[in-house]
């Protein structure tokens, strides 16, 4: 070995030092990559508690930080004493200490070894990438007013999970990251924009896929911009930060990028003839179509929603079509639906934004899609989804074949909690996804008014897809459980002690030096961990 930063610190009598494969490139800690503009929350002493109002379950209080991701170091919480427990509190412990269930929820899952170690990769790269586009972080609570969430997310509200009154508070554990953004802008009015990224957990109680990244616990990673600008020009950075994204997570182009307008697809639901009570239910059934033949969404459209036929028919002209700027040239002749002045209005925006998307290098990775119609209430502008391999089912609902693999499922999962992993009519799906909502902050404080758009990126799915390419391609980043450099042993002949001092002398110089550095903390073995 030649000479190093090691060889200047040590002469390596006794000793030897293992030095570990590094990963493609060095993986800082989340806490540096997530949480320069937070600074660290200290927990404090309890000085003063309210008489009313406190619901303590036990006879302790424990003050804990808020949602962040694993890696990130918080000082011990601290634990007070001096509350008389509740008389009507019910102990739910167990008779039989040997009766615990012990495993996670239906849903989440823990994070270890290698598996933390590439999902740290991730966090990193992501947050990389939004603070070179001028991100701001953002940290807001888990659980939000169940008002502030209330009739924001369509027929997606229902998996929304609800807590118990907080002491007079009826609130709900988040769903995404995008609405608490809102009501934060609504409550400061001195913010009128702002480039905004924020790094969390969401709660979802949709039925879970934990192999496939759907999880119901799970991390989201939103960059947003809020102001008034000219029209398309975040938007296009947006995608400019999804491209630089992907790439600097190894994905090489094995992604598409899928576009559409919410204002287009608006305007074709009219030029159908959609009654505008049914365009939001409508607009649901057709996102489906990544995961369902037309004929099933036809007749979702038909028989559930209670659509005329004719109109379901004029609608498949236009939503099963995809393309780029030629695409946008056949919409902008049809005389229809430019007569119409959302979709007019919709097909300008989209003119703009291939020319932007040219410019940001972007446009070869982008397929504007007429199908997309994402499910979202807020949506108001350009709507995005990015997909890749896994994202849709090994096998399409409706087709014989799913027929079969369901009835067979139906045994294992015999209700919406059960776990479809195994279940090959359902797959990863987006992998990130977003887009423009002019009016969510008003809808909490109208004189607040400031446009938005943004971006979503799925770490779970994101860490599903990404391992697995690793797998195949037996690269070692899927493997290794940890990011240590060197390993610091001694060895000798009869007689030897182990040297556990000098040993930790060594490793001290290492770490200081900052070298990731692993010991033995056994007095007589040279043997690793």
């Amino acid at each position: 070995m030649g000479r190093s930063k090691f060889a200047d610190h040590f002469s390596f009598s006794p000793f030897a030092f293992v030095f570990m494969p590094s990963l493609p490139f060095p993986l800082r800690s989340a806490r540096r990559a997530i949480s320069d503009n937070i600074g660290a929350r200290t927990v404090g002493r309890l000085t003063h508690l309210p008489a009313q109002g406190l619901r303590a379950t036990s006879n302790q209080i424990c003050l804990l930080p808020p949602t962040i991701p694993h890696h990130q170091i918080y000082p011990r919480p601290r634990y007070f004493s001096s509350i008389p427990p509740r008389s009507d509190r019910v102990d739910t412990m167990p008779k039989d200490k040997g009766s615990f269930n012990l495993k996670t929820p239906k849903g989440t899952k823990d994070w270890c070894g290698s598996d933390a170690l590439l999902r740290d990769r991730i966090f990193t790269t992501i947050a990389d990438v939004f603070k070179r586009h001028g991100g701001t972080a953002l940290d807001t609570p888990v659980f939000e007013l169940r008002d502030i969430l209330a009739g924001k997310y369509g027929e997606d509200s229902k998996l929304i999970y609800d807590l118990q009154d907080q002491g007079g508070e009826i609130c709900s554990l988040r769903y995404d990251l995008t609405v608490p953004f809102a009501r934060w802008l609504a409550m400061n009015t001195d913010v009128r924009s702002i480039k905004r990224y924020h790094i969390a957990k969401v709660y979802r109680r949709d039925q879970p896929a934990v192999s496939k990244g759907r999880m119901r616990e799970f991390y989201q990673c939103d960059f947003d911009i809020a102001g008034a600008f000219d029209p398309m020009v975040p938007d296009a950075e947006v995608l400019r930060i999804v491209s630089e994204v992907f790439e600097e997570l190894g994905w090489n182009g094995r992604y598409t990028i899928k576009l559409n307008h919410r204002k287009i697809l608006d305007g074709v639901f009219a030029v159908c003839g959609v009654p505008e009570d049914k365009i939001r239910p409508i607009s649901s059934a057709v996102d489906k179509l990544d995961k369902m033949p037309w004929a099933e969404v036809r007749k979702e459209m038909v028989d559930q929603k209670g659509l005329d036929g004719a109109v379901a028919d004029r609608i498949e002209g236009y939503v099963m079509n995809k393309g780029s700027r030629e695409l946008l040239e056949k919409l902008v002749q049809d005389e229809n639906l430019t007569a119409n002045a959302s979709a007019k209005a919709g097909l300008d925006d989209m003119a703009l934004m291939l020319e932007y998307l040219e410019a940001f290098g972007v446009l070869d990775k982008v397929s504007f899609d007429m199908s997309l119609a994402r499910g979202l209430d807020y949506y108001t502008g350009v709507i995005y989804e990015v997909v890749t391999e896994g994202s849709a089912p090994a096998v399409q609902a409706g087709a014989p074949e799913a027929e079969k693999a369901q009835k067979s499922s139906k045994k294992d999962n015999k209700n919406e909690d059960e776990d479809r992993s195994n279940d090959p009519t359902l797959g990863v799906g987006s992998v990130a996804a977003g887009g423009r909502y002019d009016n969510l902050v008003g809808m909490f404080m109208p004189k607040a008014q400031i446009p938005c758009v943004g971006i979503s990126f799925g770490v779970d799915r994101i860490f599903s897809i990404t391992k697995a390419r690793l797998e195949r391609e037996q690269k070692a980043d899927a493997f290794r459980s940890s990011e240590v450099d060197a390993y610091v042993m001694a060895f000798g002949g009869k007689g030897f002690t182990g040297m556990l001092k000098e040993r930790m002398e060594v490793s001290q110089k290492l770490w200081s030096a900052g070298i990731k550095v692993n010991t033995n903390h056994i007095l007589s073995t040279s043997e690793p961990y």
